[in-house]
This record gives structure tokens, sequence and C-alpha cells, in this order.
């Protein structure tokens, strides 16, 4: 088999397998007893700010690998592959704007990577699962805002 079909197929499976706990987590938030609700929106909450953490990770791997980005390519793929995280973190501490802010970071991940991964070299199809990903998981916590706010 050929091995950049397997990478691509075990990518999509993984990256797919990533957005189960988005939406159980939103029908869980819909669905059970509004005495389990806020562990749900915490749960919610939690495994987005995992998510977006990881979505930085790219940024540093593609500088080590590709010698031939220019220095102020390397500065600002570095610089964005802590955004993430950093933007995870202070969802933390933003109280009720929690959400919003893990949404907004989503979005911008996308916005960056599409600005980015041509640098790397990375093929098309890779940024547009990046799309439909990115499109589940900010719809995923915009529910789970939702249902907050309608059954709480």
């Amino acid at each position: 088999m050929n091995p950049h079909f397997l990478n691509k197929r075990i990518i999509h499976l993984l990256g797919y397998a990533g957005l189960i706990p988005f939406v159980l987590l939103t029908l869980a938030c819909w669905l059970v007893n509004t005495d389990w609700l806020r562990d749900f929106i915490r749960g919610q909450l939690a495994y987005g700010i995992a998510a977006l953490s990881f979505l930085g990770g790219i940024h540093w791997g593609a500088v080590v690998l590709r010698a031939d980005l220019s220095a102020d390519q390397t500065k600002k793929a570095l610089v964005w592959g802590v955004a993430p995280t950093s933007i995870a973190w202070f969802s933390t501490m933003a109280g009720g704007f929690g959400f919003a802010l893990l949404i907004a970071g989503f979005i911008a991940a996308y916005q960056a990577d599409k600005r980015l991964f041509p640098w790397y070299g990375l093929p098309a199809w890779f940024i547009e699962l990046r799309f439909r990903l990115t499109c589940v998981a900010v719809a995923a916590l915009m529910l789970t805002v939702i249902a907050g706010n309608v059954r709480g």
C-alpha cells in the first residue's frame, strides 16, 4: 500500500476521531439531567483547551524539518506555534468568556495554518481537513454555550 495514502487515511481517521469528545459532550449538554450540565460544560471546556493547545505543535515540527525557511518565516512559525497554547491557557481565566476565547482561538489557528502550511509544503488536503475539523469543533463549542444558557 502507498505510504502516502496510508498516512492520509490515518490522519483523517484520527482527526475525525478527535471530534468524538466534542460531539458527545455537546450532545450530553443537551440531553443529560441539568444536575450534570455543569460537569459536561467543564468537560467540553477542558477538551477544547487540550485540542487547541495541540494545534501549535505542527509549526514547531515543520520548522525543525524545513531548513529552507527564511529567518522571518522561522520566527513567525515558532511564535505562532505557542499562540494556540497561550490562548487556551487564557481561556481558563476568562470566566464566562472562556468558550468565546476558545472559539476565537480555533478560528485564528485555522487562519494562521492556511497562511503558514504552504511554507511547509503540506498537501492541500491537509488544510481542507483542518477546515472541516475546525468547523465541527467551533460548532460544538457554540452549541455547548447555547445549551448552558438555555438549559442552565
